[in-house]
């Protein structure tokens, strides 16, 4: 399982779902990879996976998207999708 929260430097709502993010990948160490990406630096990538607006969150399972959010969401939304994927 992997999240991976597409966002960036500018955007304010970004920010501030990033300490959750952070803390995710503490909570859920050994059982998913939690990771970033600045949709400036990767916008091949965006595109590919139609990522239009920020802050946007999905969730790989065996290699293929799972599940997404976009817009600011709080850690007992982002923990309830990342246990789904853990089942």
């Amino acid at each position: 399982i992997t999240l991976v929260d597409f966002y960036a430097d500018c955007c304010g709502p970004c920010r501030m779902i990033a300490p959750i993010v952070e803390k995710l990948s503490v909570d859920y160490n050994g059982k998913a990879k939690i990771a970033k990406l600045d949709i400036e630096a990767a916008q091949n990538t965006t595109a590919n996976l139609n990522v239009t607006s920020i802050p946007t969150i999905i969730i790989f399972k065996d290699g293929k998207e799972f599940d997404r959010v976009v817009g600011l969401r709080d850690e007992s939304t982002l923990k309830k999708m990342l246990d789904k994927a853990l089942t």
